[in-house]
């Protein structure tokens, strides 16, 4: 679709929010997540769409949801199963809605890192930490950590998500709920990238998010999907490198090398960068679910 250009693509049904990639509708005690085909970097909703992407989020994510066995949100990605008032406008729903549990947003990002990347690596570089968090000394470029750590950010409703210490997660939510989240987020990492690591494939890290409900605390949004996590192919991964990326990466890096401030208005995405990315998102969606 490039009919999820409109963040606001079905105007008859009760708006719940906006996000940078996906439009909620309200269904009482339920929501309809629209995953669009937008695409943001660096907390910028860029102008281009990646085809495809909005029906990848949609789909891995419901595979993960059945893989994980975990407590999540997904009622049903199939129309016929949505509100009677959602059936109408199948064709801008079909592949790329979930039908979810209502919950109340736990207002933290919840990272899990493997893998020593990005702006990790820069960190642990200048002062040997990620996310204040000390490292042995000697690591290189993507390399393994001795054991996942967790590096929580938060989650506003305007601006950038900041990093947190878990101290301060825990006086923000409460020290027995931020200990829930965290021990599930390794939890999820962990037997994620096991799995993924069978299909040839490495999760350097992710992120997740989480609701509460009546029935506890819900896995809720997205989950191990190429917007939320870094895929490396584990034949091509080599330490003191940055591996081909199979995910948003692929966009980042475009954006990195033009020199762009990250302030401004982004540069153009040339169409070859969109389709390597829509590709990406494909081949990771068929090597994790075949």
């Amino acid at each position: 679709m490039s009919r999820s250009s409109d963040k606001n693509p079905i105007p008859e049904l009760k708006l719940f929010k906006v996000g940078k990639v996906r439009s909620v509708y309200d269904m009482d005690d339920k929501l309809l997540l629209v995953a669009s085909d937008r695409v943001s970097s660096f907390d910028v909703v860029l102008k281009e769409e990646i085809p495809e992407k909005g029906a990848v989020l949609t789909r891995l994510s419901k595979f993960w949801f059945s893989f994980l066995g975990l407590p999540h949100h997904l009622i049903s990605t199939n129309v016929d199963d949505f509100p009677a008032e959602a059936i109408p406008f199948r064709e801008k729903l079909e592949d790329r809605t979930m039908l979810v549990k209502k919950t109340k947003l736990i207002p933290v990002e919840c990272i899990v890192r493997g893998y020593l990347s990005g702006s990790g690596w820069k960190e642990y570089q200048e002062k040997g930490t990620v996310c204040g968090i000390p490292l042995p000394e000697g690591l290189q470029e993507s390399q393994q950590l001795p054991e996942p750590i967790f590096t929580p950010t938060t989650k506003p409703e305007v601006g950038k998500d900041m990093p947190i210490s878990f101290e301060e997660m825990e006086e923000m939510i409460g020290k027995e709920k931020a200990a829930i989240l965290k021990a599930r987020s390794l939890d999820i990492y962990k037997k994620g990238a096991a799995y993924a690591e069978t299909k040839g494939i490495i999760i350097a890290d992710t992120k997740f998010e989480f609701g509460e409900s009546d029935g506890g605390i819900l896995l809720i949004d997205e989950v191990l999907t190429p917007d939320s996590s870094r895929f490396w192919p584990k034949d091509q991964y080599k330490i003191g490198v940055s591996p081909p990326s199979m995910d948003k990466q692929i966009v980042r890096n475009y954006l990195l090398s033009t020199g762009w401030d990250k302030i401004s208005e982004p540069p153009e995405i040339p169409a070859e960068i969109l389709k390597e990315t829509s590709d990406a998102y494909l081949e990771i969606e068929r090597i994790l679910t075949k």
